[in-house]
């Protein structure tokens, strides 16, 4: 894989991570479904694994970067699969509405298998690792887009956690924002 198309495909996938970030965001915001401990838990395994592509963007392609993304996507899976199995045996409910069917924990297991199976698959091409200048030094706009996006979502995630959870543990089935509830934190 040329060193070119390397970069658009860390660019696509740092996109799809943005998408699904903003899209909880959305879930959160406009329908009001403030995400449970493993929810955030999800969303920071997305935000790892971005975290890797978007060093991939900035530094070119390392191995070590494609491990940071799997790590996080690995960590992501195992939290998904928790959410899933608490809410696969009958009469026990479940988290948020579903989409298509499945629920948004579902739906990131399965964005997680993708992530981990993509990243094993782009630590085959051994040629994109022999580009020895940073990328960063001629950044194009769709991955400097999808950096800049990545960057403003993860810290909207950071700041939300710390509006639902305060400094303490989170609730298990959160209904407000524990810092705009004039509870003690």
């Amino acid at each position: 894989m040329p060193s070119d198309l390397s970069r658009l495909v860390n660019a696509l996938g740092l996109i799809a991570v943005d998408t699904v970030l903003v899209l909880a965001f959305v879930d959160q915001l406009w329908f009001r479904d403030l995400p449970c401990p493993l929810c955030i838990l999800q969303r920071a395994g997305f935000i790892a694994a971005g975290f890797g592509l978007a060093l991939n963007l900035l530094f070119g392609p390392r191995p070590s970067h494609y491990g940071v993304m799997i790590l996080g996507a690995s960590v992501g899976a195992a939290m998904s699969m928790r959410q899933i199995l608490l809410h696969i045996v009958p009469g026990t409910g479940s988290f948020g509405n579903p989409i298509l069917g499945l629920h948004l924990y579902t739906w990131a297991f399965i964005a997680f298998a993708l992530m981990i199976v993509g990243g094993a698959i782009l630590l085959l091409n051994d040629r994109q690792f022999g580009r020895p200048e940073p990328w960063s030094s001629r950044l194009g706009v769709l991955p400097l887009t999808a950096f800049v996006v990545f960057a403003v979502v993860a810290v909207g995630n950071f700041i939300s956690t710390l509006l639902i959870c305060g400094l303490g543990f989170c609730p298990d089935n959160p209904t407000q924002y524990l810092l705009f509830s004039g509870t003690p934190v």
